[in-house]
């Protein structure tokens, strides 16, 4: 299927590595021209070398480092038109944890929502302009089904949800899709670090019966990118092999 990417110029945050760099390296292959992004120089340098992608040393997970990412892409290509957000998470706890620390969520907000904002601040005009653009934010199953245990990712992940659903309505009439993914459980140096080397179990809480892979996770993000999902804008979608058990 052609998917009309060649030539395309895309910015792909914390790309290092994971689903990042899946999502980095799927529209590389399909011609588009990439940026890839992490705090690591020699690993960033490394997966961009990969996958023949350029690569923007820095922190998206702050606003001025988010705004610093955008600008450094738009020099190397000349543009962005496809930009994929996307940062870590921040630090694990329940309300107990944080309730005497207001500036965990200030960070988390910032890590998660503000960055995503700042991002799209900094490529969307340009996109409207143009009368073409994809964006393309990576957030987290949570924002549907929040998690237990991570009330600062749970909060912070919602808001830039609300964020891109109203863009997405604002930019729709100048040829700008806004969407965003849901990952649940991706076979990740994370998620094997978590389980101690050992995905199994985790696949096991999965209906498909496996974890996902961040190429067909990459492959999916740059379909939402294509020419072939104008019609697609608004949306936030899991990839989670049917773990998420609502009806909506």
């Amino acid at each position: 299927m052609e998917l009309g990417l060649s030539g395309k110029r895309a910015a792909v945050a914390a790309s290092s590595g994971g689903l990042g760099f899946g999502v980095a390296a799927a529209l590389a292959a399909e011609g588009a021209s990439v940026v890839v992004n992490g705090r690591d120089a020699n690993r960033a340098e490394a997966a961009a070398a990969g996958i023949g992608a350029h690569f923007v040393v820095g922190d998206v997970g702050t606003v001025d480092g988010a705004l610093a990412f955008v600008a450094g892409a738009t020099e190397a290509l000349g543009g962005v038109d496809v930009l994929i957000t996307n940062a870590g998470g921040p630090p694990v706890g329940g309300f107990t944890d944080f309730d005497d620390d207001i500036d965990q969520y200030r960070r988390a907000l910032e890590l998660n929502c503000l960055s995503v904002i700042a991002m799209c601040n900094a490529a969307v005009p340009e996109m409207r302009a143009r009368g073409w653009g994809r964006v393309v934010a990576i957030t987290s199953i949570a924002v549907r089904q929040p998690i237990p245990n991570l009330v600062l990712s749970n909060t912070a992940r919602a808001g830039a949800t609300g964020f891109l659903k109203t863009l997405a309505r604002e930019v729709a009439p100048d040829g700008v899709t806004v969407n965003s993914l849901q990952p649940g459980l991706h076979d990740t140096d994370r998620l094997r670090t978590l389980h101690g080397g050992d995905t199994s179990g985790a696949a096991a809480a999965i209906p498909v019966g496996f974890v996902g892979d961040p190429a067909d996770f990459g492959a999916f993000a740059t379909f939402l990118c294509s020419d072939r999902a104008r019609f697609l804008t608004g949306t936030a979608i899991p990839v989670d092999g049917g773990a998420y058990g609502g009806l909506l």
